[in-house]
């Protein structure tokens, strides 16, 4: 026997009732039977670190919430993660099956394994649509999808992307301290970059993979400081399963090393902006305020496609706000 709260109850009788005041001859009992069962508080789009902290925080807040996931998180190939209290050291996949399985004992919390490809605004809320064709509704959307990494055209990048090709030394830095390591990077961007990476190394080299843009000032820091500039430019990475051992270019030399940091460019996982009208920042992240809102009134984002601080605590603490940031909402407008 199914059993009703009184919020259920009235949220299936007002939209029984709404069908039978305005008839449709194209719609049937059927599909408006559909039409209920999908139906949400909320929709997640994305269910990693982020997304499943928020749809913890609405599941302890009685919402009814369906996460959607396409299973591609961007830290797939990262064997460790790290710099997160309590999980150290574990895998991301660990982590985040770990955090299925408790946001999961939540009765109210869906998931539902597909790819979101359609989202639109309707007078009730968002009308969301998948790769498998099934449409679901929802009173608030929240956008949890992370970033897609742009690499260079490199031969081997994204094999060693996350193994020994890193972008974060909060993420990594400590378990490669004192290796040979490289940085791909140009001019004041790769300054930076330098100056940040050599506090975990003393052997440092980088790769301008073309001229060097550094300012006269620049190269005498960065000599004065032992570190190297190759300007050749870069063929391929050699690797044996992402594990990083020498750089080979287009002249037909090499130079050995265990790491390269490099900063790749990246568009968002899914671009819903254009039919949702939300704001991106002028670097590609999606605008969100102190409390996870976008500019979109009912929409919130968390995580990776927000912020540059791409780290698991992170996402996580984001996503908790957002998660209870949404319940407010609701809250404010059901009292």
């Amino acid at each position: 026997m199914r059993l009703y709260t009184r919020r259920k109850f009235l949220k299936a009788s007002s939209f029984a009732a709404t069908s039978i005041l305005i008839p449709h001859p194209f719609i049937s009992i059927t599909h408006i039977l559909n039409m209920q069962q999908n139906l949400y508080d909320v929709i997640i789009i994305g269910g990693s670190y982020s997304g499943l902290s928020a749809a913890m925080a609405l599941g302890r807040s009685l919402r009814n919430v369906l996460i959607i996931d396409a299973g591609q998180p961007c830290n797939r190939q990262t064997p460790h993660s790290h710099n997160f209290l309590t999980q150290d050291g574990k895998s991301p996949e660990e982590i985040a099956s770990l955090a299925r399985h408790q946001v999961s004992r939540y009765e109210t919390v869906h998931f539902r394994s597909d790819l979101v490809t359609t989202g639109i605004r309707t007078a009730n809320g968002f009308e969301i649509g998948t790769a498998s064709g099934t449409i679901f509704h929802a009173k608030k959307l929240l956008i949890a999808t992370g970033i897609r990494d742009l690499l260079p055209p490199i031969d081997g990048l994204s094999d060693c992307w996350g193994i020994t090709a890193l972008h974060c030394p909060y993420c990594h830095g400590y378990e490669v301290r004192n290796e040979p390591t490289g940085i791909l990077a140009n001019g004041e961007e790769g300054f930076e970059y330098a100056k940040l990476i050599a506090h975990w190394t003393n052997d440092l080299t980088v790769f301008t993979n073309g001229a060097a843009l550094f300012t006269p000032d620049q190269l005498h820091a960065l000599h004065s400081h032992g570190i190297g500039i190759v300007e050749n430019s870069i063929q391929k990475l050699a690797h044996t399963t992402g594990h990083l051992r020498k750089i080979h270019f287009t002249d037909e030399t090499s130079f050995p090393l265990k790491v390269l940091y490099a900063r790749s460019s990246f568009e968002q996982h899914i671009d819903l902006h254009e039919t949702l009208h939300y704001e991106l920042t002028e670097e590609g992240y999606i605008k969100v305020d102190a409390f996870q809102h976008t500019t979109a009134p009912d929409v919130f984002a968390c995580g990776d496609n927000t912020t540059r601080m791409r780290t698991v605590a992170n996402a996580v603490a984001s996503g908790a706000l957002a998660g209870m940031m949404i319940n407010k909402a609701l809250v404010s407008e059901e009292f």
